[in-house]
């Protein structure tokens, strides 16, 4: 099998451990197709402990313009790379967040937020090990896995 060969960035932060299938939507929650900067997406890249992985590098963006915790609801075993001058100066691994707002709709019809736009769409982590999420106003329970279906 050919490698092929991605420059490595300067300043800016590597999304690694991604897993496979996922780069796709954290490109897009990051609206990085918007991006006036270069971005890179590696879709299943050979990975020795996960077998195919995702990458995100990202030039030039700053590690305060990114939500960390949604990136971990998204994929919470993807870890983030800060480089600086050519060198990693920080590396985070990611987890499930205690609480997110404004990322998951409600998918429940009776649910508050369903009616009153206004008020902020507030999800708890519900059940770690079953990876899911419980509406703040209705209790309405929501996998990870069907997050991005329910995601603003």
């Amino acid at each position: 099998m050919e490698t092929m060969l991605v420059n490595k960035i300067k300043n800016g932060i590597v999304i690694d451990h991604i897993k496979a299938g996922f780069g796709v939507q954290l490109y897009r929650y990051l609206g990085l197709d918007k991006a006036d900067f270069t971005v890179a997406l590696i879709t299943n890249a050979a990975s020795e402990e996960m077998g195919k992985k995702d990458i995100l590098k990202i030039q030039d963006k700053d590690k305060n313009d990114v939500d960390f915790d949604v990136l971990g609801l998204i994929d919470p075993n993807c870890t983030v790379n800060i480089i600086v001058g050519g060198k990693i100066v920080e590396k985070r691994k990611l987890r499930l967040p205690e609480k997110v707002e404004d990322v998951i709709l409600c998918k429940n019809p009776r649910c508050i937020t369903s009616t009153e736009k206004v008020i902020p769409h507030v999800f708890h982590l519900h059940d770690a090990d079953e990876k899911e999420y419980a509406c703040g106003y209705c209790e309405e329970v929501v996998k990870c896995s069907e997050v991005a279906a329910w995601m603003r």
